[in-house]
């Protein structure tokens, strides 16, 4: 069976709660901080604060007893690097009436309205003159539609050297799992990397060995350069890397996006199941 991507909610986003009458901070594993700001009139601001040097975006929901959001609820807006934005604003309803709320948010890495650079050819993320399989391609049915519609398995034994399909900027890596399953949760164990790329894309590379990346976040990372080992971790049947470039979607998902590659045989538009390709 074709292992499959474990959901990318489960490792690249945290579902925060709150009921208050009283502000309160969260943040999420050091990236973003949700912040409620409470004003003598009634009214609240929500800020959310990106605490990295990558856009980061945000969706957010309030549920309130006597306030009502000026604009959308809920919203989704992307935070630019290392600043603080106002998401959504409450106004209080009627005057002689208590106000209470809670909230929830998710977030991704990336820019929600990023456009992708079409004029670049991606290589494929292995060593050049290296060739392997496709375990599933775009559309392949197993798992690969939907927002993954976009996105390439490959069939790599665990240590195979993986390397970077288009330049960009090292924003996260996790390497410190060493388990793969199938069951449900599995996916909080996968290892992963993102990188940012110049148009607010980012190209994602998942399932690594344990340990395996061979850089570090806020690098710049040059295309087919070596950055990590592939592996079997997260939800997965069996060893392969999979990667896929991706736009920022809401709650924490990401949307795939179909690029080309670069291969021996000329361009790649449209990657398939069952197909071997060789890096150029």
């Amino acid at each position: 069976m074709v292992a499959k991507k474990y959901l990318k909610i489960m490792a690249c986003a945290m579902l925060m709660f709150c009921s208050t009458s009283a502000s309160a901070d969260f943040c999420s594993l050091n990236w973003i901080c949700l912040r409620p700001i409470d004003h003598s009139d009634g009214s609240a601001d929500f800020l959310a604060e990106n605490l990295r040097d990558f856009p980061v975006t945000v969706s957010l929901r309030v549920r309130a007893r006597n306030l009502r959001a000026v604009g959308a609820n809920p919203v989704t807006v992307t935070v630019p690097a290392k600043q603080t934005v106002v998401v959504t604003r409450m106004d209080k309803h009627s005057e002689n009436r208590s106000t209470w709320y809670r909230y929830n948010f998710d977030w991704t890495v990336g820019s929600h309205d990023a456009i992708h650079d079409d004029s670049i050819v991606y290589r494929f993320p292995y060593e050049t003159g290296k060739r392997y399989g496709v375990l599933q391609g775009y559309g392949s049915r197993f798992s690969h539609t939907g927002l993954e519609r976009y996105t390439v398995d490959f069939n790599m034994p665990v240590g195979t050297p993986v390397h970077a399909a288009r330049a960009g900027e090292v924003a996260r890596v996790v390497e410190r799992h060493d388990k793969g399953c199938w069951q449900d949760g599995c996916g909080e164990h996968a290892n992963f990397m993102v990188i940012l790329h110049e148009d607010g894309t980012t190209g994602e590379y998942y399932h690594l060995k344990k340990d395996g990346a061979l850089v570090a976040e806020g690098d710049q990372i040059e295309q087919g350069q070596l950055i990590a080992l592939s592996g079997n971790t997260g939800h997965t049947t069996m060893p392969h890397l999979h990667f896929g470039v991706y736009r920022a979607a809401s709650w924490g998902a990401t949307q795939s996006i179909p690029v080309r590659f670069r291969s021996d045989a000329g361009t790649v538009t449209t990657p398939r199941r069952g197909r071997g390709y060789t890096a150029r």
